[in-house]
């Protein structure tokens, strides 16, 4: 076999190894466990009825006009839906092929401009816990986060290149990122434009960027759906652009308040397994910018001495920026800087590129193995974990746990200190594929029974065909986390009434509550009679019980 003919060999186990790790990551049992927390049911329910209603101008939620979000994820997840029919994994496709188009786009973008590295970016990128985490959500931030990236990268292309092939992608896909979360897509991608041109001491750069065919290719990505919408919906630019991004930025209007610190841990966790590599590559491309900084000529434009020297630069811009804006938000949820992981796993990717043929760095490989072990027994543990928050997992589960974290930490130490850098990457996937593994096979059904309402829902379906006559009778909740209400409201398809606004429906309806209130409901239903029928499940960890009601014309208990 000639060089040739090994390239392409090795290309195509590449491509392969990518597209079968991106398949188990991002697509294996996405159904497993229903869809979690206020947001995956919510905008799920809205793309359903988006397609009910065949009305792509107007997001509605039970038939209201829902303007919190641009329409892009519920296009997408309508077409999942129209394809796949409803079904709660048919509403994570949008996050999970998003996820995909990253990662095959971070491939083929460094193979042609740092080869060598691509397989390490894709995997590592792959393989962060908040791109697999989101990428399984029926959320709007890989919605944002995945084409932010690609035209990132294709930006920088554009630099090192000069062809304006490459500027075509910055403008479409921040346009499609606009369509996901407005205006903080083109704003983002300014500020790391203009402040990677600041740094490099040439303005030229932020001006040159400004390119009418690319400008006009934004305008008619974006422009239609947001004048129709505000031509059907007067409100939309004062709900969508003043209270759900200025004022969710600048007040705590809606409760999401933490201290300007909260990002730090969300970052660290966010880059599990690779955060110490992260901290590592970072800080070399931090030193190595401002020494280049230093040894430039002040007000002489730094000119790249050989192509992709400045790469590491950007990438840490890019990495840090986001991260910094958003701790400035009154408002933070953790999806806010995904946008931020897709630059430090690259980094991560180019550091581990010029390390190769270095010695290991012992301190940086246990730090890294250490954390590898207590993320596989945290994930061993995590049923009990979850089922028993208040007490302490029993001895029976909690010392195999820390023995296997052990193991896996040894492992990964002694591989890669006496193989080297080369190894890295597979060492550390395969406990981290296992840990998958387990969860969505042998562990989906805590996260399912703990934070999804798919389980009472099926309960309350299952209460009406076995005990109850047919018909259609209302649900409504009781001092329930919101996730159930609007867990409830995608699952049983309809609006789901609460007795703390006052909306105690007087036909006969199925409630859901806490399994502590039944004083208070007595209260509440004087004259009405109701029956228990107890937990939606054999384990209750969200300690819900579920009850029918008499019509108000019924008699007392």
């Amino acid at each position: 076999m000639n060089e040739a003919q090994k390239h392409r060999l090795r290309y195509a186990v590449e491509v392969l190894t990518v597209a079968a790790l991106c398949a188990f990551f991002f697509f294996y049992g996405l159904g497993n466990f229903g869809l979690v927390g206020a947001d995956e049911p919510r905008y799920a329910q809205i793309a359903r009825e988006m397609l009910a209603r065949d009305d792509f101008i107007t997001p509605t939620l039970h038939g209201e006009p829902w303007l919190e979000k641009p329409a892009l994820y519920y296009w997408r997840a309508t077409a999942a839906f129209r394809t796949f029919g409803v079904q709660d994994w048919a509403a994570r496709l949008p996050s999970a092929t998003f996820a995909l188009a990253l990662i095959v786009i971070i491939y083929f973008h460094m193979r042609r401009f740092r080869p060598g590295a691509q397989l390490d970016a894709a995997l590592i990128t792959a393989s962060a816990a908040a791109i697999i985490g989101f990428s399984r959500g029926a959320s709007t931030d890989m919605q944002l986060a995945a084409p932010f990236a690609i035209a990132m990268l294709g930006w920088y292309a554009w630099y090192e290149t000069k062809s304006k092939f490459w500027l075509f992608d910055l403008y479409f896909f921040v346009a499609v990122g606009t369509l996901a979360k407005g205006p903080v897509a083109p704003g983002l991608a300014a500020l790391i434009i203009i402040i990677f041109a600041g740094m490099r001491r040439d303005w030229r750069i932020a001006l040159r960027t400004l390119w009418i065919p690319g400008i006009l290719t934004y305008c008619v990505v974006v422009l239609p759906w947001f004048i129709m919408v505000q031509m059907k919906n007067p409100d939309f630019l004062r709900v969508f652009i003043f209270e759900h991004n200025f004022e969710r930025f600048a007040t705590d209007t809606f409760r999401h308040k933490y201290p300007l610190w909260y990002y730090l841990p969300v970052w660290f966790l966010s880059l599990l397994p690779w955060t110490v590599y992260a901290i590592a590559a970072i800080a070399e491309a931090l030193r190595d910018t401002w020494q280049d900084w230093r040894r430039s000529a002040p007000g002489v434009a730094r000119e790249s001495s050989e192509p992709g020297d400045a790469f590491a630069e950007f990438l840490v811009i890019w990495a840090v920026l986001p991260v910094i804006f958003f701790s400035l938000s009154q408002s933070k949820l953790p999806g806010y800087i995904l946008p931020a992981i897709p630059p430090c796993t690259i980094l991560i990717a180019d550091y581990l590129q010029r390390r190769r043929g270095h010695q290991v760095r012992n301190r940086l490989l246990a730090a890294h193995a250490t954390i590898v072990g207590i993320l596989t027994a945290t994930v061993l543990l995590l049923p009990y974990l979850v089922l028993q928050s208040r007490e302490a997992p029993p001895a029976r589960a909690l010392w195999p746990a820390i023995g296997a974290g052990i193991v896996v930490a040894l492992a990964t130490f002694l591989i890669v200190r006496f193989q080297g850098h080369e190894v890295l990457r597979i060492v550390t996937m395969i406990p981290v594929i296992l840990a998958i593994f387990f969860l969505l096979r042998s562990a989906a059904w805590v996260i399912d029974a703990a934070y999804s309402s798919r389980p009472v829902a099926r309960y309350l379906a299952k209460i009406e065909h076995d005990n109850l006559r047919p018909g259609f009778r209302p649900t409504a909740v009781f001092d329930t986390r919101r996730d159930v209400e609007f867990g409830l409201g995608f699952y049983r398809d309809e609006k789901i009434s609460r007795y703390e606004r006052g909306e105690i429906p007087k036909a006969e309806h199925l409630l859901v509550a806490r399994d502590d209130e039944q004083q208070q409901l007595k209260k509440l239903l004087a004259g009405r009679y109701f029956i228990s029928f107890g937990a939606p499940g054999p384990v209750n960890p969200q300690h819900l019980e579920v009850f029918w009601v008499s019509s108000s014309g019924g008699s007392g208990e």
